[in-house]
């Protein structure tokens, strides 16, 4: 091991950069839909080698002395992120002859301006380094405090943080109850990066630190598993009581969604679908609570079609409701004369008249909305709805009543991704509604990882979560994150379900991150001192 560690230790120029974005690029298939997080084990020791080795000649100046650091954070982050969001390219291939000139952009430029954030976390930890195993809590410390930001800053992005490595399966989801998406993306780094102790030189004494530190992490490893199954032990299949759901997925083609002369035609498949027969011939409508189509499930306004929603009205039974993804009107402000247009979940009630609406409040860059919108279109850019103006965004995450069972939380899209942010916290849901349409990124990774993260919330809040997508993967997910029912990625079809009970508000759904913090500045702190004491001793 030390031998392979030094091996590493002593790349130069460009052989350093390629090994850091290989071992990025190979640590995605930790991530779903492979799910092969045993890799961690081998790329982050060699990400913490790389950092062993990355130093600056002598007499250089303190941000000198950062630049090979951070250069090798951001060669590592590039890889990773290049390997794990390359089917974002997919969706500028669906109107190819407006969009595949900016392919580069998605495929690469937005790759590497995530790799930033690695590079700050790298570089903050090389700050910090000194030889030995404390180095695995700084480097710990630093990354999840990086990933942290990411999600957050420039109005966030925590798509396939290295958290959800640690939960392939409900067995491993249950700490997120705990500590949310963050705490797990800190055990993460911990645990995976710990075989790079084995490289560690130092006298007899750091030999038992070093030995100490493998136990903590295995122990570590095994807390989070024995909590799961304890859990699990634990859970029941309760479900709320005369709540019967039926959700559609039509799995239309993106690139014939907004085609006008196929609205109809989409409207009367997304009915047709609806009422579709049980699988066992009885009426698929007879009984229904909450029917629920995807996102932008139809490519007009409702409200400006009258037949439409009286065919809905016909459609369902008495005190039932249909829970839609739509396109939502409003007009201009004072002092505007655009029309504004909302991506929004609208509530039908059984006479077709819209009883509720949400929203949506996180927007998809250069997706729904373009930065420095005027001046994009100015130069002919356009987002890719194509939408004049683009989106607007809702106030704030709203839980919407419903004539009968629980209130709900809506999510539209992407909005699923961000921890701590899936309800209104003001107003606690009994659950939480995704619809969504993945259509955009074809049979890829992309709509697995989106099912992925969307279970972590339910774990996280301790709700069911109930997933609506317009090409795959519908779903029902119970509050421990487990599949009630699916409906597989490109199949037409319906899934007829119960509605899972609700747990009470888990520890992370009552604290948010403030735990995932606590943790945070122990890991930091604990590093730090360790190597003060240690630097003491030798002195």
């Amino acid at each position: 091991m030390q031998s392979i560690a030094n091996a590493i230790i002593v790349l130069w120029g460009w052989r350093r950069f390629v090994v850091a974005v290989g071992a990025g690029a190979v640590s995605a298939l930790a991530l779903a839909p492979f799910k092969a997080f045993p890799v961690l084990w081998v790329t982050l020791p060699v990400f913490v080698w790389l950092i062993d080795g990355a130093v600056a000649p002598a007499g250089a100046g303190p941000i000198r002395r950062l630049m090979p650091a951070a250069l090798i954070g951001w060669s590592f982050g590039f890889g990773f992120f290049v390997a794990g969001l390359w089917w974002i390219g997919v969706s500028f291939l669906v109107d190819a002859g407006k969009f595949a000139w900016l392919l580069p952009l998605p495929v690469l430029a937005l790759p590497a301006a995530l790799a930033l954030f690695w590079s700050f976390g790298a570089a903050l930890a090389r700050l910090f380094w000194r030889d030995g195993w404390s180095r695995i809590l700084v480097f710990a410390a630093a990354m999840s405090g990086a990933e942290f930001l990411r999600g957050h800053l420039f109005t966030g992005f925590p798509w396939n943080a290295p958290g959800y490595a640690l939960a392939p399966a409900p067995v491993m989801m249950q700490s997120a109850a705990l500590v949310g998406l963050w705490g797990l993306t800190l055990a993460a780094f911990v645990i995976f990066a710990a075989p790079a102790v084995f490289a560690s030189a130092g006298d007899r004494r750091s030999d038992r630190g070093r030995a100490a530190f493998l136990v903590f992490a295995g122990l570590l490893l095994v807390a989070h598993v024995g909590f799961g199954a304890w859990r699990l032990a634990q859970a029941s299949d309760a479900i709320v009581p005369g709540v019967h759901l039926r959700i559609v997925q039509p799995a239309i083609e993106q690139g014939e969604k907004w085609q006008a002369e196929n609205a109809n035609a989409i409207f009367a498949r997304n009915l047709e679908l609806s009422r579709s027969p049980t699988a066992d011939g009885r009426d698929g409508m007879a009984g229904v609570t909450y029917l629920i189509w995807p996102e932008t499930a139809v490519p007009f306004l409702l409200t400006e079609r009258p037949d439409a929603l009286s065919a809905i009205g016909t459609l369902l039974p008495d005190g039932a409701s249909l829970l839609t993804g739509a396109i939502r009107a409003e007009p201009p402000e004072a002092g505007e004369s655009d029309t504004r247009y909302f991506n929004s979940v609208e509530i039908l009630g059984d006479d077709g008249a819209v009883l509720a609406a949400y929203d949506k409040v996180n927007l998809v860059p250069f997706g729904e909305f373009l930065p420095f919108q005027d001046f994009l279109e100015g130069i002919g850019l356009r987002q890719l709805t194509e939408l004049p103006g683009g989106f607007s965004a809702g106030p704030r995450r709203r839980t919407l009543p419903l004539p009968a069972g629980p209130p709900v939380g809506p999510l539209i899209c992407y909005e699923t991704i961000f921890p701590g942010a899936a309800v209104d916290a003001t107003d606690r849901p009994g659950w939480l509604l995704n619809v969504t349409n993945d259509a955009w990124f074809g049979d890829t990774p992309g709509p697995r990882q989106h099912l992925e993260q969307a279970r972590l919330r339910a774990v996280e809040e301790g709700l069911p979560l109930v997933r609506a997508a317009n090409s795959g993967i519908s779903a029902v997910v119970d509050p421990y994150g487990r599949l009630v029912k699916s409906l597989s990625l490109g199949r037409s079809g319906v899934i007829d379900s119960g509605l899972p009970s609700s747990l009470p508000p888990t520890p992370y759904a009552r604290w948010g991150d403030a735990v995932f913090a606590i943790l945070l500045g122990c890991a930091a702190f604990g590093g730090l001192f360790i190597q003060f004491m240690m630097n003491f001793r030798r002195n």
